[in-house]
């Protein structure tokens, strides 16, 4: 029997998603040539983009099978729990009978509180700032390079400006064209600077994000409240990481990642200077936060939902932001986007060896085909209840708040409701 001819893959995005990737492909692939592609400059410092990322307890372990360990344990912060609440509900003991509220209510709001040793796990998962994940990604990429330069390659400062089927292949125009057998394109953006997809939907919300200095630390706690303009949520930081926080990044002060939604048409947040808005702040957050004592200056960008309906187009597959860009409620779009690079890995892999076995020709459509049916339960699981999430805790009404409070409220009193929850956002749909 012959061998298959080895594939020749071309990588379009050279973000956490595409380079952890590469790096899979490199590793189960050991014939395959690999190539990827970004518009990003050669000279460019990937570690200096500030933007945070909430990795989850699978991310995690994929990023230390690749190497990562060390980056994460000096640049991350592991998260050993996660606090969910509701702001102010229309919900209390005056609505409800007196021992449901004390069921539902301990805390006087709709609490839900997740523990990494209530699950058994070390953490639920790690913050990292974006640069601090992409540096380390991006060198181990170019150590691999150096090593096997005859199938490996990084093309930095090369834009893709399309890519075209052909019969046995695809076409790359990249300022020459390229053939090669499967393009993946890993390369996202933000919604707002985003082609439409099939499905989009814009949320009216604008993201506020930055960085905060609190009065005590978090304790590797992750906080998401749900206020009447939208969800807030502070992520925990390491000491001294400041992303243009003042005062300086060296002070050791501890603080967390700010993401911050509310409505684009009557934005409570922009007219604000620093301090009214560090005010404001101040008036969203539980108790279990503490007091915010800082706040960097803020960015914006518009939130909504914009998603393919499917991941594949004859011999082109679009993973992470590429495939589906999330409203952030969650925070689990970089999750979806690595769960996807493994299932194509897996898949390649396991049509090679048919391949082998077989001795016919790699049948890749059909390996496709696969990816987009093992996908679908976990994509369009976290996609619906992304949506569900964004647009629900923000629709007004005395009634709807109420019942809302209700729902937090159970998952949090109700233990396997809890956990199963938890280790969907760990692991994804299973």
């Amino acid at each position: 029997m012959s061998a298959p001819a080895p594939l020749s893959l071309a990588l379009v995005g050279a973000g956490p998603v595409g380079l952890s990737l590469a790096l899979q492909l490199a590793a189960a692939l050991p014939q395959a040539a690999i190539t990827v592609f970004d518009a990003r400059p050669p000279g460019a410092d990937p570690g200096r983009d500030p933007r945070t990322l909430a990795l989850s307890l699978g991310s995690v372990q994929v990023l230390e099978a690749l190497g990562l360990g060390a980056a994460m344990a000096a640049h991350g912060t592991p998260i050993r729990s996660v606090h969910v609440s509701q702001q102010t509900p229309t919900l209390g003991p005056g609505l409800l009978p007196r021992p449901l509220a004390a069921l539902l209510l301990p805390e006087g709001e709709p609490v839900v509180r997740i523990a990494a040793e209530e699950l058994g796990v070390p953490a639920l998962g790690t913050v990292m700032r974006h640069g601090a994940l992409v540096a380390p990604l991006q060198a181990l990429w170019e150590a691999a390079c150096a090593r096997e330069p005859q199938r490996l390659t990084l093309r930095l400062g090369t834009p893709v400006a399309a890519v075209r089927e052909q019969a046995d292949g695809v076409e790359l125009d990249c300022g020459i064209v390229e053939r090669h057998d499967l393009a993946v394109i890993a390369e996202g953006g933000v919604f707002a600077e985003q082609a439409r997809k099939a499905l989009r939907h814009d949320y009216g919300q604008t993201a506020w994000v930055g960085t905060v200095t609190l009065a005590r630390p978090l304790d590797g706690m992750a906080v998401e409240r749900f206020t009447a303009s939208g969800p807030a949520a502070l992520l925990p930081l390491p000491p001294g990481v400041a992303g243009g926080a003042t005062p300086s990044a060296d002070d050791g002060q501890p603080r967390a990642a700010l993401v911050w939604c509310v409505p684009s048409a009557e934005d409570p947040v922009a007219p604000l200077d620093s301090a009214s808005r560090l005010a404001l702040l101040n008036t969203l957050f539980p108790e279990a936060v503490g007091p915010l004592t800082g706040l960097s200056p803020l960015k914006s960008f518009a939130l909504g939902l914009n998603a393919e309906r499917s991941l594949v187009a004859g011999r082109q597959i679009r993973i992470g932001n590429a495939a589906q860009t999330l409203h952030p409620v969650a925070g689990q779009g970089l999750n979806l986007g690595l769960r996807d690079a493994q299932a194509l890995v897996a898949a390649l892999v396991a049509a090679e060896e048919r391949a082998h076995r077989s001795g016919s020709p790699l049948d890749l459509k059909a390996a496709l085909r696969r990816i987009e049916w093992q996908r679908a339960p976990d994509r369009w699981s976290l996609i619906a209840t992304t949506d569900l999430l964004a647009r629900g805790f923000t629709w007004p009404g005395p009634a709807l708040s109420t019942l809302r409070g209700l729902g937090l409220a159970a998952v949090g009193q109700f233990a396997p409701v809890r956990r199963a929850l938890a280790r969907q956002m760990m692991y994804g749909w299973r």
